[in-house]
């Protein structure tokens, strides 16, 4: 359990540099590719499904939007916690690829085929690059962290 521990502790501080690192990637896009980001576009369509969005004020959609995203990170950290390799040294690349590995089983699996985000296939290329760039973030933060937050008899 400490382990899964670990992850989630991990995959939530992670997100915050990932999320910095969204959010001045996104302001280099082009203007035309520079609408809202994933966290925010799958949070609001959650909300229309159920049915609330028209009902949320500006503050409470940024407020769940980065609840959702966090917790989002804290979740697939949880998984990471279980197979993250002890040394900084092994940890961080294991952890590059498993922010891949988040990236491309959301953006070309998971959120198409719950109808919450379009594929990735049909962004633009910047965009992408953009979601891949800060799943490299995340991975190398979560893959950082992860070590630290084990307990050292494991």
């Amino acid at each position: 359990m400490d382990r899964m521990i670990a992850g989630f502790v991990s995959g939530l501080a992670a997100t915050a540099p990932m999320t910095a690192a969204m959010v001045g990637m996104h302001r280099k896009l082009p203007g035309h590719h520079r609408y809202p980001l994933p966290p925010r576009r799958i949070t609001m369509r959650v909300a229309e499904k159920l049915g609330v969005k028209h009902h949320l004020a500006e503050e409470h959609r940024t407020g769940l939007t980065m609840l959702a995203h966090f917790g989002y990170g804290a979740a697939v950290g949880t998984l990471f916690g279980l197979i993250a390799p002890r040394q900084p040294s092994r940890a961080i690349p294991a952890g590059v690829g498993y922010g891949l590995l988040v990236w491309a089983g959301s953006y070309l699996g998971l959120l198409p085929s719950m109808d919450l985000h379009r594929h990735a296939k049909h962004e633009p290329a910047e965009r992408n690059g953009l979601m891949i760039a800060a799943h490299v973030v995340w991975g190398a933060a979560i893959g950082a962290l992860a070590p630290a937050f084990r307990n050292p008899k494991e």
